[in-house]
């Protein structure tokens, strides 16, 4: 079972234990889902899955944030910029600038948010 513990704040699946992304998370319809894997008052890694046509709208945050995309490919926008970014790649989306993430086709990604 994948589920959070609340005593350490982390996703019992692979904690301590080697798990593949990808595996973690699945597509729902017309969905984003999202899974928190780790979330300490240093940081979060949270684990998405964007269906077709799903996106996030632009916002900004307070910290830094590194999105590793796991599955298919994805569009980041980072201050009005579009960069598609494909499985295996990283991108860091700077703290206070707008950014946003749509999803043209299924995909995968981990966000890593630094909040120190």
């Amino acid at each position: 079972m994948n589920k959070i513990d609340k005593r350490t704040n982390h996703l019992e699946a692979c904690f301590g234990k080697a798990a593949a992304l990808e595996k973690l998370i699945d597509y729902a319809p017309d969905s984003v889902v999202s899974k928190t894997l780790l979330d300490k008052p240093s940081g979060t890694l949270t684990l998405f899955a964007f269906d077709q046509g799903q996106r996030l709208s632009e916002h900004t945050a307070p910290f830094d944030a590194v999105v590793q995309v796991v599955d298919g490919e994805g569009i980041i926008t980072i201050d009005g910029k579009d960069q598609t970014v494909g499985a295996g790649q990283i991108i860091i989306m700077p703290a206070n600038i707008p950014h946003a993430v749509t999803a043209e086709n299924k995909f995968k990604m981990l966000l890593t948010m630094i909040r120190s």
